[in-house]
């Protein structure tokens, strides 16, 4: 599943490429994907003729502020979001009309000068939302209200992180995988903080000094540094919006390293299970 990285990565390049062209109309090719409105025709009714303003980026949900074609100062703020949700493999590109559509293609958004936003999504547990302008984005997207903070946030402080571990028996993988403790991380991204701080995935939350945790919460925020400027991390479906793969992977401390030397002491990578997830560390350099 992309995470924040490959998901800020997108944005970035969302930005790039995509603002204040209006939409000139589109094709839903599988109507379940889109999670509001009810009707892919509404969808469709909804972005046609609008201009996505601005992308933005909330743990792994991506956001599009859209604004009239023909907006003014009075009227740019009053057609609404185009919500978008990766999961899995869902993928965003930004191609020419005349690129053959690719097999798993779900939605397509024409553009001028024969260009098209394409979400493409092979497993479908991705999805999209059009929120009209007359409501708010937390309604209709309602995982948003779910969120923890975000890693480089001032909210997201040590002494908060601290507070939110402490007294619970859970092993810190788990803990950070919990998207209201903090938004955006994942399985790639958990494993390799733990790494970096020393810690093994199976240590309890509780147990856990505030020594440790600080240097956990600066390995999070280095990690997903160096992965946004790697372009994220492609162990799988990962494409930015011209369709390159990101370049993380190829230096990461643990994630999909199994039986693998570590980078630093030797020992062999190993992998367990915790809560049905996989969980990579090294035997030697994690305590």
């Amino acid at each position: 599943m992309p995470e924040l990285p490959e998901v800020e990565t997108v944005r970035r390049g969302l930005n790039r490429v995509s603002l204040n062209q209006p939409v000139r109309g589109g094709e839903v090719c599988l109507a379940r994907i889109i999670a509001y409105p009810e009707l892919a025709d509404d969808f469709l009714k909804g972005v046609a003729g609008v201009q996505l303003d601005s992308w933005h980026r909330r743990g792994k949900y991506l956001m599009a502020k859209l604004k009239k074609a023909e907006a003014t100062s009075e009227t740019e703020e009053k057609a609404g979001w185009l919500g978008v949700h990766l999961r899995m493999t869902g993928q965003l590109l930004w191609v020419s009309q005349a690129e053959p559509v690719q097999t798993h293609c779900r939605v397509r958004l024409f553009f001028d000068d024969d260009r098209e936003l394409r979400y493409v999504d092979q497993r479908t547990f991705g999805r999209l939302w059009w929120v009209p302008p007359d409501q708010a984005l937390e309604e209709v997207m309602t995982g948003l209200q779910r969120l923890g903070p975000e890693p480089f946030s001032d909210d997201f402080s040590v002494d908060y992180f601290a507070q939110t571990l402490k007294g619970r028996k859970r092993p810190i993988k788990n803990a950070l995988l919990d998207q209201k403790i903090v938004a955006g991380i994942g399985n790639i991204y958990a494993d390799e903080a733990l790494f970096m701080s020393g810690i093994r995935p199976t240590v309890m939350c509780d147990r856990l000094t505030k020594k440790r945790i600080t240097l956990l919460h600066a390995a999070i925020r280095e990690v997903l540094t160096t992965s946004i400027e790697s372009g994220g991390t492609t162990f799988s479906d990962f494409r930015d919006v011209h369709g390159t793969n990101g370049n993380y992977g190829g230096v990461a401390w643990v994630y999909d390293r199994e039986g693998e030397p570590c980078r630093t002491c030797g020992s062999k990578i190993e992998r367990l299970k915790l809560a049905g997830r996989s969980a990579h560390y090294c035997p030697t350099c994690q305590k």
